[in-house]
């Protein structure tokens, strides 16, 4: 009698399990077919970058589809096609061309919910105009280690080639200068050092300029470079430092943010920084004193490492592809100023 009676309750206990049974096993083949590499994932969709103007020119470069792909950037378009403004992912604003006039935000056309993108990497001496722009911009690209799309002017990227050979040294100190204004604290600086040690100068503000290709081989000649910033503020390190110093072969002796900020980039015995003497007169003693043996000790980091500039702006803009997927949409800068000037 019992076994009777249970008949119908286990018949259906059956088709529960067998229902399980069916949708594990359908769930397991959605798996499958998603992980196999005959799967066919989803395409992820482009992401559209528009930059409204062109840093320092009226006329953007020609943009392929693949711009960004040579960077290592798939999916990731730059345009500078205005017309694009509705459907643009994000949108990039250079500040010069706000500071300048020379460009204006497209504010009654922006989309609900566009994220806009303020780009800089002049230092906050030279970022003027600042306070009309809060409440606009929802991220940052700049040298600062805490944008939202951090670009340097340059870094040391490990390298397993031979050493390059360090370049034949005949004179102690140069410095290229374009912008030479005695209210700087590095003309300040260079007025007590010449002093105490020769500086060849070169640049517009000496009366030597030099050809874009010319720098580098007259900088190799020198034992040491003069890596003066413009002005101090944080992490602005330019390629005063990558460029005209440690890609040419020259020790940079740097004016700038604290060591420990240089330090975060490039070995602590790669560079001299000014703040260890506390004078000129030391400063320039401990340059003309030091032997071949304590020379050498500089370039230590070339065994292993290379320098990577970043000098393209093509390349700056393609990095906002690379953060888009992991910046809050909500994020507004109130206060730009407030953040630049810190």
């Amino acid at each position: 009698m019992s076994n009777a009676g249970n008949g119908p309750t286990q018949r259906l206990r059956g088709l529960e399990v067998l229902a399980g049974v069916a949708l594990l096993t359908a769930l397991w083949l959605l798996w499958l077919l998603g992980s196999a590499p005959w799967g066919t994932p989803a395409p992820q969709p482009t992401i559209t970058i528009l930059v409204w103007h062109w840093p320092f020119t009226d006329r953007a470069p020609e943009l392929p589809g693949d711009t960004c792909t040579r960077y290592g950037m798939a999916r990731c378009r730059l345009s500078a096609n205005r017309s694009l403004l509705a459907s643009a992912d994000a949108v990039v604003f250079h500040h010069r061309e706000l500071q300048t006039q020379r460009s204006h935000l497209p504010l009654a056309q922006r989309p609900p919910g566009q994220p806009w993108v303020w780009a800089s990497m002049e230092s906050p001496s030279h970022a003027h105009g600042l306070g009309r722009l809060r409440g606009i911009f929802n991220w940052v690209l700049s040298y600062r280690r805490d944008s939202d799309i951090f670009v340097p002017y340059g870094r040391l990227e490990p390298y397993s080639g031979p050493s390059p050979p360090l370049p034949a040294k005949s004179g102690v100190a140069a410095w290229v200068v374009s912008n030479f204004q005695e209210r700087q604290l590095r003309a300040r600086l260079y007025r007590q050092l010449v002093l105490h040690l020769r500086v060849d100068v070169f640049g517009r503000a000496s009366g030597r300029p030099l050809c874009a290709s010319c720098l580098l081989p007259t900088v190799a000649r020198y034992r040491f470079y003069l890596s003066f910033e413009n002005s101090q503020h944080r992490d602005y390190i330019t390629e005063k430092f990558w460029r005209n110093a440690l890609a040419a072969g020259a020790v940079p002796v740097v004016l700038g943010p604290p060591r420990a900020t240089y330090e975060a980039f490039a070995p602590a015995d790669a560079f001299v920084h000014v703040d260890d003497f506390a004078s000129a007169r030391e400063l320039a003693a401990f340059l003309t004193g030091m032997n071949e043996s304590r020379y050498r000790r500089f370039f230590a980091w070339r065994d292993q490492l290379r320098v990577r500039l970043f000098a393209d702006w093509q390349e700056r803009f393609c990095a906002i592809c690379a953060r888009y997927p992991h910046l809050p949409r909500s994020q507004v800068y109130e206060d730009l100023e407030g953040w630049f000037q810190a």
